[in-house]
């Protein structure tokens, strides 16, 4: 049954608490870390453009609301550029002023300080994604064949009831989920295989097949299939210690996923017209939030450990291209010089806005802007 697409004011407001809590979980990352390290953060903005609302605490931060809730910053004393490396602004500040400013800081530190954004968007996820296993348990259904769709690519590479499955593309699965999970990503692809039956492992080549779903909300998702019907599910209880193991293991396959997911992309294997952005993330966080807590908590993970990982890209402007270019200064024994860095971060620039065109016009195009 389809279900009619949550209202504007709704999509709107859950993709603002979506939103909102990504960026405050990952510019208090920054935050408590340059706290730790003894650095004066200036000002703590969730959104940009006009102010309004803002209190100063007493050490000298001002907390603000921006106008345009679409991220969030942490400005630390002593950020006049960029690229945060010191100028002669700079160096005239008073010697008790320097020390609490971001460059006077160690490059290990300075590093961490980047660093910690992204980690607390992992940490999140993890958070979130343990509370689920905890409640709900894990499945543990071995990968063992007990029917074989007609022709299908589990039936082309003679798949027989009782053969397991050991790996997909060359990576282990210990039980269905993980299984149905590593097929999924690869429609239309021809893949190895490895299988064993009675005793014996080999290899086989198989050619995935591709199922085009379509959601309660009408929204159409293509993934890949073998043609092994999933048994019902094998539930293992999971203490409150080992949740968090779980969900690290959980969230390094959905970050491994992802990067398979651009490689595909990029290697023209999967369409362009895939990759989403913030309208698309606003329609899906409506449509989740009316199904529920869980649903919303799920794609808050999702998208937290997605964010986690785009800020950790080696592009200029991001968190990942500051770590780049501290990297770099850390081999050079020196910062990069002032013309490398603005051109470096002009490239940046130039790759975000590009990039934010195409997932704009992706959005666009999937709400049927431009027709069929």
């Amino acid at each position: 049954m389809q279900l009619e697409s949550p209202s504007l004011l709704v999509t709107a407001f859950a993709f603002m608490i979506l939103l909102g809590t990504l960026v405050v979980v990952h510019e208090l990352g920054h935050y408590w870390v340059g706290r730790w390290f003894g650095v004066k953060a200036d000002k703590f903005s969730i959104g940009f453009g006009p102010q309004l609302w803002g209190r100063v605490d007493k050490r000298g931060t001002l907390w603000r609301i921006g106008a345009l809730p679409l991220g969030g910053y942490v400005q630390f004393a002593g950020d006049m550029n960029p690229a945060s490396q010191p100028d002669a602004q700079w160096a005239e500040l008073p010697q008790s002023e320097r020390d609490q400013t971001f460059q006077s800081k160690a490059l290990w530190k300075r590093a961490l300080i980047v660093f910690a954004g992204p980690a607390v968007n992992f940490i999140l996820a993890i958070l979130i994604l343990a509370g689920f296993v905890y409640v709900y348990g894990q499945a543990v259904n071995p990968p063992v064949v007990e029917s074989v769709a007609e022709g299908s690519a589990a039936e082309k590479i003679g798949l027989q009831p009782g053969d397991r499955i050991l790996a997909v593309n060359g990576v282990a699965v210990d039980n269905f989920p993980e299984l149905a999970t590593e097929i999924s990503v690869h429609p239309g692809e021809t893949i190895p295989l490895r299988i064993e039956r009675d005793g014996a492992a080999r290899t086989e080549l198989a050619e995935i097949g591709t199922l085009r779903e379509v959601d309660r909300f009408g929204n159409e998702y293509r993934r890949g299939v073998l043609g092994l019907p999933i048994p019902p599910p094998v539930i293992r209880e999971v203490s409150l210690i080992e949740a968090p193991f779980i969900a690290t293991r959980e969230t390094a396959n959905i970050v491994r996923l992802t990067v398979k997911t651009l490689g595909q992309i990029i290697s023209g294997r999967r369409p362009i017209t895939e990759l989403g952005g913030p309208l698309k993330i606003a329609k899906v966080s409506g449509e989740q939030f009316v199904l529920g807590l869980s649903a919303f908590l799920w794609l808050t993970a999702m998208i937290s450990i997605n964010l986690g990982f785009i800020n950790l890209l080696p592009i200029p402007m991001l968190d990942g291209g500051h770590l780049l270019l501290y990297a770099i200064e850390g081999i050079r024994r020196r910062p990069t010089t002032p013309v490398v860095q603005e051109w470096a971060f002009r490239a940046g620039f130039a790759v975000l806005v590009s990039f934010m065109l195409v997932v704009t016009f992706n959005d666009l195009a999937s709400f049927g802007l431009f027709g069929k």
